[in-house]
């Protein structure tokens, strides 16, 4: 008899603390959440939408100068970090966040590149106004292919720019 009572409230102590997991699973499941929602607020911007104007789009093309490809982009660049651009400049990032910019920048000075940070007025998937990471700058193209061509072991994605 005593090993029924035994066994009886052995059994549920297991269901008792088996119930107590659902209800920590489910602690955990609303701090993931609220952590992701204020992650998420953190993240999204307050836009003031101006009415709506004639917008011609502003395209980066590609152009092929002495066999290697350049990129011009219609409306210039202006410089927000750094010393002003030559004829020939490497790219090797694309940012919508100023912030997120000059932290690449600041890692390419600390490798002795001469980077900056320019913006354009670019509208590319709905979002205008993009910062791109300039590593360095020539004014003669073969060496602006050359320090590309350096960078693409880090930046595989780098291009040349020509103003």
């Amino acid at each position: 008899m005593k090993n029924h009572i035994i066994l009886a409230l052995s059994l549920c102590a297991a269901v008792a603390s088996l119930s107590s997991c659902g209800s920590q699973e489910s602690a955990y499941r609303k701090a993931y959440e609220a952590a992701r929602a204020k992650e998420q607020q953190n993240n999204t911007q307050t836009v003031t939408v101006a009415p709506k104007q004639e917008v011609t789009p502003v395209v980066t093309t590609p152009v092929v100068v002495d066999d290697v490809p350049v990129r011009t982009i219609a409306g210039g660049v202006t410089v927000i970090n750094g010393e002003p651009l030559k004829a020939y400049s490497v790219v090797v990032g694309s940012f919508i966040n100023q912030t997120n910019a000059e932290g690449v920048m600041t890692t390419l000075r600390n490798r002795g590149f001469a980077a900056r940070v320019v913006k354009t007025n670019e509208t590319i998937n709905g979002h205008t106004g993009w910062f791109r990471v300039v590593a360095s700058s020539f004014d003669d193209k073969a060496q602006a292919a050359q320090s590309r061509n350096q960078l693409r072991s880090t930046h595989p994605d780098a291009w040349l720019l020509q103003n």
